[in-house]
């Protein structure tokens, strides 16, 4: 290769005999050239020749490095190239990877000259990743460590003797290490392990496209396998050696050049090595590439879409490739006699076949088929690549005549009936191709990419972990981790309706419009093609067009309000309907991130199922009223008090407090206040009470003081210093001038407060923060976070009546950050208000909070005035974090 525009070698080393300052000129060239690879990849030059030729690059510069340094020991020793750059692959930041090889039995004499040598190219500006060994030293560490063997297997002579590079290359080749079966092994479960570090998912919000399934990495895993058993350099021995066809093998180069593309870019943008496609860089690198907004439809959201479905094509190719490399290396020696599984299909070597390569042409059904066999026989180990192929080049058989055929129909909702293995098949049949062909409206979901920090997969991907998840109630392997849903769904008479509902509840993502409603009217077209009847698809239907009520309920409204509860009920309609909407709730919300989901939310969704099932049991035409509620309540909490008050004083307590207080407490609180209260040290004018309750996965902080202005900015500000969540907040007044404020709170990472010296730091703090007199010098010191910084959404605040309880509904929604609640709190006070409720909705990088406020008279707010005044307050104090 020459190419003089980047690297002109006669210049330059003109230029280095006329000058005694070598390092400038280096440091010059190499910024000069780096300078020309960045405006060809401005140009969209093609990025193979852009990998090469920064490869080459470095190569021109390291020889004239060595000889200035090595010159008198060229024959002792080797520049060695490994890993990337043995390849001739270089992206703008990647290390390069140099091995000085030495000959003898001992590195020290060496030891100085390579210093100066490191040093200089560390100063000229290359990152360097080195390693110096002997030729002994190759050989032990290769046997010790496959990753060494690997780098060896593909390294480069750069410069320094032939001699010494071919017998390294000759005592680590496969016939003296690694022999082929246990290269492979090796190799096989290094790609397993690090699969499982990304939840064996190639479709998380900011994925890494080197080390993540379906990425860099996997490509270059089939090249070692490939190099290591068929003794070749380049992945066109595939086809050669009949691994691949033509079109894999270029669908195979066209994935890795768009991947290293995005890599490049990814270095340009970020000035350093970065392989994970961070919300700071999609965004621009979807405009660099030609994306742009086409309707609902974001530039960014088309260009990750392509991202994820070239992943998921390479992660195919990587299943098919690794099951060939199987049965050629690992089975090489059984003969392999097939097992009929039916007249279709058979067992061979542990992996299911067509019986002839003509099956799906003359049975176009077993397309289908081939998945229910697989469930129903879970001792097979996969697909033998053969089969996959033949399935992959008979999608075309799926059109409306397949879907229409009684047969297929049949066998879809037959294998949704299997009791194991329809999780597993579901991710292969969408693997493959299967399921976007046999339900195209699936198909449109593939890999579409939901914006937000809330979902952090694809939304094909987030749709199987909710079918998962449904399924996981099942097993009884799995009982202990939901136990409420383990038991409900022992209920449930035909499970598939719910993993149909599962299937189509997000099925209308990026259409623009209501999903809820135009996923809807799919799952009723389906059922009714599926032959179900009226009631299951009624109740399918019901499901998808509701499938986010409940958590909307449980999460955002006043569930301690009789009237919330009989609204639910009288919505939901049954407890069959309610076991329904309960399991795919949990399912649904479980799905979305490893991190949404917490102990504290389903505290909320079982606390709502329980007052909906009482509710129902009682009739809906006899539903529970406030009077009746608090009665019980209170019951319940003084037989809890027992002998440790006198039932007078409590009495006496009580009468102070509006019924409010006791529609918003269990008896469990009422007792733990009541208790603590009257044995409060009357010198003592506020008390704090803080409690963990792992059943509900929260903490829960009691605050007993005498009312004060700004009390709420106060107390949310001190827990958000220290690190606190408040995912729920009630406040109440009594007739002696006291407020008793509950704050539910969770630590930064989703759990309640463990250590007892934690909860004792917490309760000081807030004791000497209620002490002062003044809260306007508190503020919150905690930075935005870099994932929030992408995602700004614009401040909403709005208003309902809640006519019902006398007070005024505010709903605000703005981006999540540091000091929200104590600036709502600020805006409060500005305007005068009372804040009697509180519902903290966090999701992903939205904030959907709800507040219940009343003016001084603890009235509802009527006047227009008043409104405005509180909207205009919340928006400027928002603007001020």
């Amino acid at each position: 290769m020459l190419d003089k525009a980047l690297f002109d070698a006669q210049a330059f080393d003109h230029a280095l005999a006329s000058n005694e300052e070598h390092l400038p000129l280096f440091r010059s060239y190499l910024d000069k050239a780096n300078a020309q690879l960045k405006k060809r990849f401005d140009e969209d030059v093609s990025i193979v020749q852009l990998v090469n030729s920064r490869a080459w690059l470095i190569d021109q510069l390291l020889q004239r490095v060595w000889q200035q340094y090595f010159g008198d020991l060229e024959q002792a020793s080797s520049l060695v190239a490994v890993g990337g750059y043995g390849r001739g692959e270089l992206h703008p930041y990647s290390d390069v990877d140099l091995m000085l090889l030495i000959s003898g039995e001992e590195v020290e004499p060496f030891k100085e000259v390579i210093e100066k040598f490191l040093l200089f190219l560390w100063d000229m500006g290359l990152e360097v990743g080195h390693s110096v060994r002997t030729i002994a030293d190759c050989i032990r560490e290769s046997e010790q460590d496959i990753t060494v063997a690997t780098n060896l297997m593909e390294s480069r002579l750069l410069m320094g003797s032939e001699t010494l590079y071919q017998a390294m290359r000759t005592s680590t080749g496969p016939d003296k290490l690694w022999p082929g079966r246990h290269f492979f092994e090796a190799k096989w479960q290094e790609q397993i392990d690090r699969h499982h570090k990304f939840n064996d998912t190639a479709y998380n919000l900011e994925p890494n496209i080197k080390e993540g399934p379906g990425g860099l990495r996997d490509i270059q895993m089939i090249g070692w396998v490939a190099k290591r058993h068929f003794d070749t350099q380049t992945l066109v021995a595939l086809v050669e050696h009949n691994f691949l066809t033509e079109d894999e093998y270029q669908t195979l180069i066209d994935g890795q050049n768009f991947l290293w593309k995005i890599r490049f870019g990814l270095h340009t943008l970020a000035n350093r090595r970065e392989d994970r496609l961070l919300f700071d860089h999609q965004r621009t690198l979807a405009e660099q590439f030609g994306y742009s907004d086409e309707g609902p439809r974001l530039a960014v959201e088309k260009f990750m879409k392509d991202y994820y479905r070239t992943v998921m094509e390479l992660d195919r190719l990587n299943e098919l490739l690794l099951q060939l490399f199987q049965e050629e290396i690992l089975y090489a020696g059984d003969s392999g006699e097939p097992t009929p599984l039916n007249k279709r299909f058979q067992a061979r070597k542990g992996f299911i076949e067509a019986t002839d390569e003509h099956i799906f042409k003359r049975y176009p059904f077993a397309l289908l088929e081939v998945f229910m066999v697989l469930a129903q026989n879970p001792e097979l180990k996969g697909v033998r690549a053969g089969t996959i192929r033949l399935i992959r080049h008979h999608r075309h058989l799926i059109d409306d005549n397949f879907r229409d055929d009684m047969r297929c129909r049949s066998l879809f909702m037959e294998f949704l009936r299997q009791p194991q293995g329809v999780t597993h098949e579901l991710r292969r049949m969408n693997r493959y191709g299967i399921l976007a062909s046999y339900l195209p409206m699936f198909g449109n979901i593939v890999g579409q990419m939901q914006h937000d920090l809330f979902h952090v997969y694809t939304v094909d991907e987030h749709t199987l972990f909710v079918v998962r998840n449904l399924r996981r109630f099942t097993v009884p392997e799995f009982f202990h981790e939901f136990p409420l849903c383990s038991a409900i769904i022992q209920e449930i008479p035909k499970p598939e309706i719910l993993f149909v509902a599962g299937l189509f509840h997000d099925i209308a993502k990026g259409r623009g419009g209501d999903h809820s409603e135009l996923g809807e009217k799919d799952v009723i077209e389906f059922c009714q093609h599926h032959l179900l009847s009226q009631y299951d698809t009624q109740l399918a239907a019901w499901l998808v067009r509701n499938h986010l009520v409940m958590s909307t309920t449980a999460q955002r409204k006043d569930i301690s309000d009789p009237e919330i509860i009989n609204d639910f009920a009288r919505k939901v309609g049954s407890q069959n309907y309610l076991n329904h909407i309960f399991l795919l709730t949990v399912a649904d919300i479980r799905a979305t991130s490893p991190s949404v989901w917490n102990s504290w939310k389903g505290s909320l969704l079982k606390e709502l199922y329980f007052s909906t099932r009482r509710a129902l049991r009682r009739g809906l035409a006899n539903p529970l009223d406030q009077d009746e509620l608090i009665q019980e309540t209170q019951q319940s909490a003084l037989a809890l008090i027992g002998t440790d008050s006198s039932t007078e004083k409590v009495e006496l307590l009580w009468q102070g407090l509006g019924d409010d207080y006791f529609l918003r407490y269990s008896a469990d609180e009422i007792a733990w206040h009541t208790n603590a209260i009257l044995k409060q040290d009357n010198s003592q004018q506020s008390m704090v009470l803080i409690r963990s309750d792992a059943h509900r996965g929260s903490s829960e902080i009691f605050i007993y003081t005498p009312n004060r202005d700004h009390l709420f900015t106060l107390i949310t500000t001190t827990l958000d210093q220290m690190g606190l969540s408040i995912v729920d907040a009630r406040i109440s007044s009594s007739m002696n001038g006291y407020t008793l404020d509950t704050y539910i709170v969770l630590e930064n990472n989703g759990e309640p407060i463990q250590d007892e010296s934690r909860s004792v730091e917490i309760k000081h703090t807030l004791e000497a923060a209620l002490r002062q007199k003044e809260s306007d010098s508190l503020s919150v010191q905690r930075r935005v976070t870099r994932q929030l910084k992408h995602f700004p959404i614009p401040n909403r605040v709005t208003f309902q009546d809640d006519a019902h309880n006398h007070r005024t509904i505010v709903e605000i929604e703005a981006s999540d950050r540091p000091g929200l609640l104590s600036q709502i709190g600020k805006a409060l006070d500005a305007c005068n208000l009372r804040l009697q409720n509180a519902k903290i909705t966090t999701l992903g990088e939205r904030v959907e909070d709800i507040f219940f406020i009343t003016d001084q008279q603890d009235r509802p707010l009527k006047d227009e005035t008043q409104r405005e005044c509180l909207r205009q307050s919340i928006i400027e104090m928002l603007e001020q974090v």
